[in-house]
């Protein structure tokens, strides 16, 4: 399963894969739980596949994020917990990607990252080297 149909919803805990869409929203089931629940238009949703992080230079995708914390932990779940302290949260984030924005990057996010990286890796979902590629479209 690609990233493409894994979903974040605002106010809601975990991660979530898109089953179908309906006509007022869409039905989605919990990575975590397996429960399913109906989300409305007005929902803040946000795909995977669409998350970036700020880094000095540019905007790296969440996919390269994962595919670097992939190699860091030989294929495992992440060495550290996402409810560590901020100063160990940002040290292993520091390992990951030198050069994140410490600016723009809270940790906050750094626990999302973290915590999705291990729901994905407890559901199997391991292949972060989808989405497009150098000098393709993917549609």
């Amino acid at each position: 399963m690609s990233l493409d149909k894994i979903l974040s919803i605002g106010g809601k805990p975990g991660l979530y894969k898109l089953v179908t869409q309906t006509r007022t929203g869409f039905v989605a089931e919990s990575l975590i739980d397996k429960k399913r629940i109906s989300v409305g238009m007005r929902s803040n949703v946000s795909i995977l596949s669409e998350i970036a992080i700020y880094t000095l230079d540019e905007e790296l995708p969440l996919r390269e994020v994962f595919l670097k914390i992939q190699v860091k932990e030989k294929g495992g779940k992440t060495s550290i917990a996402h409810k560590a302290e901020k100063i160990k949260l940002e040290e292993y984030f520091f390992e990951i990607l030198p050069n994140y924005d410490e600016d723009r990057v809270y940790a906050s996010d750094i626990k999302k990252v973290i915590q999705w990286y291990n729901i994905l890796h407890d559901n199997g979902i391991t292949d972060f080297s989808g989405g497009k590629k150098e000098g393709t479209e993917e549609e």
